[in-house]
Parts: structure tokens; sequence; C-alpha cells
């Protein structure tokens, strides 16, 4: 069995404060680095952060080789003594965190070392670098070295492109198929198949008894998920993201959102509502919220991919300007659009953030999060523990509703996906 070793490390300026964190997954034998990440997190304490740069070394030795043996050295001694199981954990933001980073590998894989600070140099080298990012508005990139690396085996979208995902589905299995063709893969195999998940985006599966809670584990936080309504740009399958020109509802979209509010309303189970900041959401959750009485919380974490030059073309006339930007994008979920777009794993790993944030305060709660393709599918795919070519397999369409539960140990069970009755 191949041996890996994981350092992370997190910190935060203020606790709580600016925070980052920062990871390596190294080869125990010669020291080489195998992978690094890092990430400015918003205002967390030091705890939360160290647990988030668990989770992100976890997933990239997952992506690395899921049967690994894996050495966890943190300086952090309360990380260490939790996911060891020798002390409870009982803050609400670490209890879903550390179940999660638990989930990552099956149990027995991963064991837990405290090393002092002074042994811990490069993950703390990455936080740092991370929360320096931060502080200028920006995030962390990886060397060009690692940059390189990672390129050699590149990942699959972690989300699909808004109002293109069809087209983008196609394509994508279509460049796998050439890719393999070229490297004289068996006929008969998708190559997209044999592709490992990216370090972001990578869900560990789900326990056996994942959606089945034991009565002790209390009423699980709910987020029921629907996606705004159309815009004029949605029937003709064009990219919609954050980076464009923020449409607002069509007439359309307009009729769509005043009857989901009515079938919320009818159900009265919505307790609070969480809108993405763009126009087209809010004007979704503002039909709502006028129906229910409820003011609307803006969370930035929920907006749409930033899809750069491409926003507002279709698939066709981004393959047409921008083919080998495209054809990289298809092959790599760290591949950004061009012009200065999100790549899916930045925003898998913003929604992931968002949704440990909201569960943390949510717990017995049921909450409406009004946002877009991505995110709903992120979340969704993310709950199920499924791969990430699975976004390509699920049908999304304007004003849907969705639901996935969230419980204490760390499990999702989802409820409901793409539920348009309300719209016959």
């Amino acid at each position: 069995m191949r041996r890996l070793v994981v350092e992370a490390d997190g910190g935060s300026r203020g606790n709580p404060g600016p925070a980052g964190y920062g990871t390596v997954v190294l080869d125990p034998v010669t020291g080489e680095t195998l992978a690094e990440a890092a990430e400015y997190i918003g205002i967390a304490t030091n705890n939360v952060a160290e647990y988030r740069g668990l989770l992100a070394g976890l997933r990239a030795a997952r992506e690395l080789d899921p049967d690994a043996e894996v050495r966890v050295r943190m300086d952090s001694k309360l990380v260490v003594e939790q996911m060891s199981g020798r002390w409870k954990i009982k803050h609400p933001d670490m209890k879903p965190l550390a179940a999660e980073a638990a989930r990552v590998f099956p149990p027995g894989q991963v064991t837990y070392e405290w090393i002092p600070r002074e042994e811990n140099k490069r993950a703390d080298r990455l936080a740092n670098e991370a929360m320096d990012a931060g502080k200028r508005g920006r995030q962390w990139e990886p060397s060009a070295d690692v940059r390189a690396a990672r390129a050699v085996t590149p990942a699959p979208p972690s989300g699909p492109p808004g109002d293109a995902a069809a087209g983008a589905a196609k394509a994508r299995e279509a460049l796998a198929g050439r890719k393999a063709a070229a490297a004289g893969a068996g006929a008969g195999v998708p190559a997209a198949r044999g592709v490992r998940a990216g370090t972001a985006t990578a869900a560990p599966a789900a326990t056996p008894a994942a959606g089945w809670a034991p009565p002790d584990l209390g009423a699980p936080a709910t987020f029921v998920l629907l996606r705004h309504g159309e815009t004029a740009l949605t029937p003709e399958k064009r990219f919609s993201g954050s980076g464009g020109s923020d449409p607002e509802l069509s007439a359309a979209g307009l009729a769509q959102a005043e009857r989901v509010a009515a079938v919320l309303a009818a159900r009265g189970t919505i307790q609070e509502i969480v809108s993405s900041p763009l126009k087209r959401c809010r004007q979704t959750a503002e039909a709502v919220a006028v129906r229910l009485g409820l003011d609307i919380i803006v969370e930035d974490g929920l907006r749409e991919t930033d899809f750069g030059a491409w926003e507002g073309l279709t698939f066709a006339e981004v393959r047409e300007h921008y083919p080998d930007d495209l054809d990289a994008w298809l092959s790599s979920a760290k591949a950004a659009p061009t012009g200065g777009g999100e790549s899916f794993a930045t925003v898998a790993r913003r929604v992931a953030t968002t949704r440990d944030r909201l569960i943390a305060r949510s717990a017995g709660r049921t909450v409406l999060l009004v946002t877009h393709v991505t995110p709903i599918k992120t979340l969704v795919r993310l709950a199920l523990g499924a791969p990430p070519e699975s976004l390509f397999r699920m049908e999304l369409s304007a004003a849907s509703l969705s639901a996935v539960s969230y419980y204490a140990d760390g499990n999702a069970s989802l409820r409901l996906l793409n539920d348009t009755s309300h719209l016959r």
C-alpha cells in the first residue's frame, strides 16, 4: 500500500479574523512535494482554518491515491486529538468539518501525529501566503512546478456552465474520447472514467447509513435549493454567470417566481431565506419573501461561476472563438474561462465554505437557498459523494426545487431534485 504524508496548518489574524490555510502532500521516503493547496477563507477562527487545511490535505491525498495509507502531521494539538478520537468535538463550527474529514478515507487509513510548529513550516508558509493574498483581494495560486505536475493528470470540471451545461457535457465527453484515442486507449472504454476528481471537489463516499439518521442526532439542517427563474439568456442556453451583465428575470421568470413562492407559502416550512447577490436570484427570493414575511440574507458564496469572456455566448460561439481555452477548461476543473473567469475548483471551494458556515448555524431549521445551476449541482454532488461527472447527468430547470438535509454526524440526505410540479 502506498504511503503519503499530509502536513496542514491554518491561521487567523484576529481569531476570529482574516483566515487562511495551507497544506502539502509529501512522499515519506523522498520528501518530495506531491501536491500543495492554500486558500484565503474570509473571517474565521484559527481552529476552523486548521480544520479546513486538514480537509484540503486529505482531499489532495485522496486524489493522488484513494487507497493510500495517510499520516497527517499537524502542530494543532486540538485537531490531532479530536480526529484521533481522544477529545470530544463541541464547537458547532468544527463538528461538520471534522465529520467531513473523517469521511475522506475509510476508517483506519489515516493516522494523526502532533508535531512542533517549527516542523510544520511548509504548511504554515502556505497559510500565510493565502492570508497575504486575501489581504490584497486575491486568492493564492500554486507554484509553477506544482501546476505543471497537476497538469499531467487533469481533473474533470466540477460543475456545469450555467445555462450552457448540456453542450459542455457533450463536448467534454467528445474531448475525452479524442484524448483516449490519441493515447491508444482501448476501444469502448470512455477516457473520462479514468480521470480522477479534482482536489477541491472530490467528495468522500457516503457511509452505508447516510441519510438514515439515528434519533439522538436531532433535527437536521435542511436546505431547500431554488434555482432562479428564467432570464432572456436562459432559453438560448447562453453562459450566464457572475461576470456578465447581471440580467433580470424575464416575464416568464417573474411568473415562475410567483408560482414557486405560492407553493412554498402553502407548505409553510421555510424559516429563513438566503440568496445569491445576483439580480435574478434576488428577484426570485423577493417573490418568496413577500409571501412568507421574511427578510432576505444575501450570501456572496452562492453566486454563479464567473465565465469571463464567455459570458453571454452560446457554447458553439465559445467553441468558435476560444477553442483551445475551451478544451483546457473541459479537461481540468482548475482551468478558468478566457479573460479571467473562475475555475470550477475555485467555485466548489467557495460553495463548500458557504455550505459549512450555513450548516453550523442552521441545525433543526429549514433554510431556502436561492442560487444557480453550478452551486446547486455542486451541493447535491457533494451530499451524495458522487464523482464530478455526475453533474452532467443532472437536469436542473429554471425555478426548480431541490432539497438536502445535513445531520450532526456529517451525513447528508438528498430529499428532492429538480421538482418543477409547481410550474405546470
